[in-house]
């Protein structure tokens, strides 16, 4: 699914980078970049724009009375350098916020979050699978291939089936938690997400892939006991 999008920046050197971020991502369409919110007015097209990524402060017209006037089709990812917008970037009902200087991992989670909701407005089947940054690359992976995801503060391992070693990316085990479906995969410990269909072997309370022995922690038990039961 390619999304269209469109940038609004005053800052030059901003306005260059998400360009060229959204030109690296390969379910992103650039349809127009705008160095104003006066200009995107006159120049922006009125309904061929699903993902706008708009600067909050800029003169004349800034990007939270422009949003106003954006088509309510349009999902909004703020940027700004900023903190303080953020709660009103939410009360227009944006998509996410971003804070300047913004790297591309960040870029790409909002972005993969705007993926994620068309998909489930424009096409009601799950979604097979997410891209992931890995090794300065866009990794595309087949939900249906997952294993179990271990978190390590700021990184993420994604085990896949078939592939001796783990894909690496650079987020929390918390984003990835919401890129996943929630009805295939269950979170059982702070450092692990499980495929639910690929639990095969139960140890002692311990989830078992291979020679890997996931532990289920407290917090996890009740949800965990429960899915099996429903199961058996």
């Amino acid at each position: 699914m390619m999304l269209n999008c469109a940038i609004i920046d005053d800052e030059p050197l901003a306005l260059s980078l998400l360009e060229s971020y959204v030109n690296k991502t390969p379910f992103l369409k650039l349809i127009g970049k705008y160095s104003s919110a006066m200009q995107a007015m006159k120049e922006l097209p009125t309904n061929e724009i699903d993902l706008l990524f708009l600067d909050i402060q800029m003169p004349e017209l800034n990007g939270l009375e422009f949003s106003q006037m954006v088509d309510p089709n349009t999902r909004i990812v703020f940027t700004t350098a900023f903190g303080q917008y953020a709660l009103d970037g939410y009360k227009v009902n944006a998509l996410d916020y971003l804070l300047k200087p913004i790297s591309y991992v960040d870029f790409l989670q909002a972005s993969n979050k705007a993926l994620q909701w068309f998909e489930l407005v424009q096409k009601p089947e799950e979604k097979e699978s997410i891209y992931v940054k890995s090794d300065y690359k866009l990794v595309q992976i087949e939900l249906k291939k997952i294993l179990y995801i271990e978190g390590l503060k700021d990184y993420v391992k994604i085990y896949i089936e078939e592939n001796t070693k783990p894909i690496l990316s650079l987020m929390s085990l918390k984003s990835m938690e919401e890129l996943l479906p929630a009805n295939h995969f269950m979170r059982v410990h702070r450092s692990f997400i499980v495929q639910k269909d690929k639990i095969r072997i139960i140890d002692r309370g311990r989830i078992v892939f291979d020679k890997t022995y996931i532990p289920v922690s407290d917090s996890y038990k009740q949800i965990f006991q429960t899915f099996l039961e429903e199961r058996s």
